[in-house]
């Protein structure tokens, strides 16, 4: 995801066109995505549920109901109140107009055929016919509706890491894990991708091998929503099939009444999982969490392709549960309130912070994740600090060349820039006075020198705007 954003962003278009882009990034890369589109000079237009990316980055927010277009010239939290206080102000119009419309009816009926008050009578009806109706703009009350079963009870502790580890061939991801989940606890996993969140959640579920000790608290259920949990459903199978294959007991004759909550009626039941919007089949995905009591619940990124009802209303579910929760996910504004600890996975290991992802943030005085990266580690080693300066060395030497090769090619482009601007000062001044020049001017070549020149000016201007935003993104690498 990063590299295809990097490839449309390098490239300078006028307009971007974004669909749902912090999708399967982290939180680092959202803040600099964030930071980069805030002050980009092109038109940015985005489709996203990510409520605090939009408040970061967008100024115009375009709403999409019911076959409707509503346009307001604000960010999206900024949308939601003045969506509101409009809603509110067409209702109480609304409201009153259908009183004095109920007023005129019920004089109409009682005094038309009087003689005394026919023309009354009369008059409103001509008011009735000529009033223009108050309408409500329509908005769309479907949205999931749920709520967890009950945690079935168990130990104290719900999981149990010694001296765990986890390797990909020569790669180290996580190093001599030593931790306990406890009952009741709620825990954010951030970091970086690559650092191990997904890896010790599958480790938890019991997806993944793994060095060192792990246990499984006592009477402990889990529930496991995959980062490709929708991916994995058997796209030949009905929506109905996908869930009344896997339920059991009780929950059979419940199927139906469980995929209503989940916006899957009538004749979408039906529906094959291959036929599915990425948003529908996430949801298809939730529900099957719902089948059975579990007491441990693991998420991994379960908001990707949900809407913003769809997340408030996970997220309210979530905060009414009573079991243990993991959940791994980048989407800042769901996970404000929502956890208790965050675990910061960095280096192969893990570092506990109390709180939710702000208070995280907050608490360490940092403004983005990425100060994370750059920040020291007192605890290493003598040999290690030695070790990881000489590599840094290394890396900074080479850094340092590709700045100062791009620094030269930028400085080629200026000189190139003077070259044309002096050119085309030449031919402005030969423009202002063309009775000194009447041959040139009227041969038309000075005129199709100056439309060349000015091309190759803007070319020229558009390679060196390309070149410092190369050299930026080199410099970012200190």
């Amino acid at each position: 995801m990063r590299i295809e954003l990097a490839k449309i962003l390098l490239r300078r278009p006028d307009v971007i066109l974004l669909d749902e882009p912090t999708n399967h990034l982290d939180i680092e890369s959202i803040q600099w995505l964030e930071d980069f589109l805030k002050g980009y000079p092109g038109a940015v237009m985005l489709v996203s549920h990510d409520r605090a990316f939009l408040d970061n980055v967008t100024n115009r927010t375009i709403e999409i109901t019911l076959g409707k277009i509503y346009d307001f010239k604000c960010s999206y939290t900024d949308y939601v109140e003045q969506r509101a206080t409009i809603r509110e102000t067409q209702m109480n119009a609304y409201v009153n107009q259908q009183k004095e419309i109920a007023e005129m009816e019920r004089f109409i009926e009682r005094f038309r055929y009087k003689a005394t008050k026919a023309k009354q009578a009369q008059s409103r009806i001509k008011l009735l016919d000529k009033m223009d109706r108050v309408e409500v703009d329509g908005m769309d009350g479907s949205h999931i509706h749920f709520r967890f079963p009950p945690a079935p009870h168990s130990g104290k502790i719900s999981f149990e890491a010694i001296d765990l580890s986890k390797s990909y061939g020569p790669k180290v991801v996580l190093k001599d894990l030593n931790f306990a989940i406890e009952k009741g606890e709620f825990i954010a996993f951030v970091g970086r991708n690559g650092e191990g969140k997904s890896t010790l959640a599958r480790i938890v579920v019991g997806d993944l091998d793994y060095e060192g000790e792990a246990k499984i608290g006592h009477n402990v259920k889990i529930g496991y929503y995959a980062q490709n949990q929708a991916m994995m459903l058997d796209p030949e199978k009905t929506v109905f099939e996908t869930i009344d294959d896997v339920s059991t007991g009780e929950m059979r004759p419940r199927v139906r009444n469980l995929l209503g909550q989940f916006l899957f009626g009538g004749d979408t039941i039906d529906k094959k999982v291959k036929v599915l919007s990425g948003g529908e089949k996430s949801r298809l995905a939730l529900a099957k969490l719902l089948l059975e009591p579990v007491n441990l619940l693991v998420l991994d990124e379960p908001t990707n392709h949900l809407d913003m009802q769809s997340k408030d209303i996970l997220k309210s579910a979530l905060l009414q549960y009573d079991g243990t929760l993991l959940v791994v996910s980048h989407d800042r504004d769901f996970l404000q309130g929502l956890t208790d600890k965050v675990w910061e996975f960095k280096n192969h290991v893990i570092k506990e912070h109390v709180g939710d992802v702000y208070n995280f943030l907050e608490t360490r005085k940092l403004e983005s994740l990425k100060q994370l990266e750059i920040k020291a580690n007192a605890s290493k080693t003598a040999e290690e600090s030695t070790s990881i300066g000489k590599l840094d060395y290394e890396r900074r030497k080479q850094i340092e060349k590709e700045a100062r090769k791009v620094r030269s090619m930028i400085e080629k482009q200026e000189n190139l820039i003077s070259d044309l601007e002096l050119k085309i000062a030449e031919i402005d001044a030969i423009l202002s006075n063309p009775g000194v020049h009447i041959q040139k001017v009227n041969s038309g070549e000075l005129f199709k020198e100056y439309e060349d020149l000015k091309q190759h000016l803007e070319k020229a201007m558009h390679a060196w705007e390309i070149l410092h935003s190369e050299l930026e993104l080199v410099q970012n690498q200190f």
